[in-house]
């Protein structure tokens, strides 16, 4: 079975903080899922996030196909990343990613999956629709967060002053 791989950036315009206390809250999930997956979280949205924490919910993959998906968040490091596996679900592996830093003015926000398909040749054949769908989920994440929080605006004085001390620092 072939691993793939999906990777999203995003710059939002809030503190690294309130970025990490929104991300890390389950029941967010379905304000960045587009609405014609129905995704309900069923459980374990109870407490804060956790290294050993499963968060079940279901989701419709494919129109006329609900599942349920439970993940398991493996790893946390307080406002840096947090990673959920797949225990069950639609893909036959799910490895997500989430890594959060401070930038000026606000916080990067960044997304690595691996994932494999299920049903060995046939899931190959959908490779290039749950891609697609991929990017269109992570489309809309980014119109949510950009509604919900509002556009990351570069600050040119802040990456004009960062640049020349830069170049600054390299010329003495």
């Amino acid at each position: 079975m072939k691993l793939y791989q999906f990777s999203s950036q995003q710059k939002l315009p809030i503190s690294i903080d309130e970025a990490w206390k929104f991300l890390t809250d389950a029941n967010n999930l379905k304000l960045l899922t587009p609405p014609e997956l129905e995704m309900k979280v069923q459980y374990g949205t109870e407490r804060g996030m956790y290294p050993g924490q499963l968060i079940e919910y279901t989701v419709k993959p494919l129109p006329l196909y609900r599942t349920n998906w439970v993940t398991h968040i493996t790893q946390v490091k307080d406002r840096e990343y947090f990673v959920d596996e797949q225990m069950y679900g639609p893909y036959a592996t799910w490895h997500h990613k989430h890594f959060i830093s401070e930038i000026p003015g606000g916080t990067l926000m960044e997304d690595l999956i691996h994932y494999r398909l299920p049903l060995g040749f046939i899931g190959k054949l959908g490779a290039p629709f749950v891609k697609k769908q991929l990017d269109e989920i992570f489309r809309f994440r980014e119109s949510a967060l950009i509604k919900h929080f509002g556009e990351y605006k570069e600050n040119t004085n802040t990456l004009s002053n960062l640049q020349e001390t830069q170049k600054h620092e390299i010329l003495n």
